[in-house]
């Protein structure tokens, strides 16, 4: 694989980690800030979810700074929004202080997970897309487990330990943010919103045999397209409802509420606060593996078959959660969630920043991707605000089997509707999936 291309995929994809990491290390501290500022469940859940809600607007309008600044600097402010909200949220004195922070790291993570895989699928040959993409999965799977781990390492250090998770978020954001100015535009950015083609094909010379090839198929992909056309037509309405739905089923499998509540959730199958922690840390390690596991797979199998194992991993999992809190009878709950993380991880969680950023033409591919990103992130919100309150409304057991089948959902769209993308050019997706 070209030097260059990796080396800019890795950096834009950094951008994952520190998704991962700003996304969980919350887990660590909702028990402490609850106690401390003495909140209700409403107020709880919705301190929890103020980043969700964030990543719903940084969602919605990434795709516009990306097509008007372009993908690199775009990127470059998401580091730095990442690198204001952590020590913010760190300092923060009251819940308030503490919520509008966590919006603004929520900014940072919805529009990163918008212009970063729009960055890498732009930038990346067709045989190697799919792996380059979900670096940035990788990355946020490991920001997940940098962030258990530090949480387990720093919990119990002194009454202020929680402001030391937050803060430790800053670090990599700092790193994020250097490392973007030494990487290029996208060549797909200038040919289509700058006509910049001397520097379009000074970059893809460095990472393409068939430069003046690529060019060409590109600008033809532009006039067979209107750049100012909404991508609400009637010709986008296949892949806006694969993005849906994608996006729908991803969250509607519950991983988020796991994410930010499995230290609850492992105390509840009563373990301790200590040994929940530790248990927390090998969520991140069992989806740092599958993901791994996915990445070495995807363009090899193709993304259906990920999502097949996924879905059937998850309805098992699921199910068999759903039976323990049923039955109470707690003792492999740990497995059962760990085997929920790892169906998770190779199927959903590797596949499902590729497919979008695939599955949309050139000429509205940011704010397609910026409308699969705002679907996941408006259920992600609403998923982690209102799971304590249903946790206590109608207990764990109904929660999972609602989850479970969900699932089963999910594996009927992978079935009938999901295309499978691998191997294929973004011009040659656009016109299997596109209208025209």
């Amino acid at each position: 694989m070209n030097k260059y291309v990796l080396f800019w995929s890795i950096t834009v994809g950094l951008g994952g980690m520190l998704f991962g990491m700003d996304m969980t290390v919350i887990s660590g501290v909702e028990k402490t800030i609850k106690e401390l500022w003495h909140l209700d469940d409403w107020t709880h859940g919705f301190a929890m979810a103020t980043a969700l809600y964030g990543t719903v607007i940084g969602a919605a309008f990434g795709g516009i700074p990306a097509d008007i600044l372009g993908r690199r600097k775009t990127l470059f402010w998401i580091g730095l929004s990442f690198l204001i909200s952590s020590i913010g949220a760190a300092l923060a004195n009251d819940v308030y202080t503490f919520m509008i922070f966590r919006f603004l790291g929520g900014l940072g993570i919805g529009a990163s997970s918008v212009v970063a895989p729009i960055y890498i699928s732009e930038i990346a040959p067709a045989k190697h897309r799919g792996k380059l993409v979900i670096s940035f999965q990788l990355n946020i799977v490991l920001g997940i487990l940098i962030a258990y781990v530090s949480n387990y390492l720093i919990n119990g250090l002194s009454e202020n330990d929680w402001r030391y998770m937050l803060a430790i978020v800053g670090l990599p954001s700092l790193l994020f943010s250097i490392l973007i100015l030494f990487t290029p535009e996208s060549p797909t950015f200038l040919l289509l919103k700058r006509n910049d083609l001397v520097g379009a094909k000074k970059i893809l010379s460095l990472v393409d045999s068939d430069a003046d090839e690529t060019i060409k198929r590109v600008l033809l992909s532009k006039t067979n397209s209107n750049n100012k056309e909404t991508i609400f037509k009637k010709r986008y309405f296949k892949p806006l409802l694969l993005a849906f739905l994608f996006s729908f089923f991803n969250q509607l499998s519950g991983i988020n509420a796991v994410l930010y509540y499995a230290p609850r959730i492992f105390e509840k199958a009563h373990l301790d606060e200590s040994s929940a922690l530790l248990q927390s840390a090998g969520i991140g390690v069992a989806n740092l593996i599958f993901t791994l596991l996915g990445w070495y797979l995807i363009d090899r199998v193709g993304r259906k078959i990920l999502m097949y194992i996924g879905s059937i991993g998850y309805i098992v999992s699921l199910s068999l959660i759903a039976y323990s809190f049923y039955s109470e009878s707690f003792d492999f709950v740990p497995l059962y969630i760990f085997s929920f993380i790892a169906a998770h991880a190779i199927g959903q969680g590797s596949v499902i920043w590729v497919f979008i950023s695939e599955i949309f033409p050139n000429s509205v591919r940011a704010t397609g991707m910026a409308w699969g990103s705002l679907t996941h992130w408006i259920l992600a919100a609403l998923i982690t605000n209102f799971f304590p309150i249903f946790t206590t409304l109608i207990g764990e057991t109904s929660i999972f089997f609602f989850f479970a089948l969900m699932m089963i959902g999910q594996l009927a769209y992978v079935k009938f509707l999901m295309p499978e993308t691998k191997g294929s050019t973004l011009e040659e997706l656009e016109k299997q999936i596109i209208i025209h």
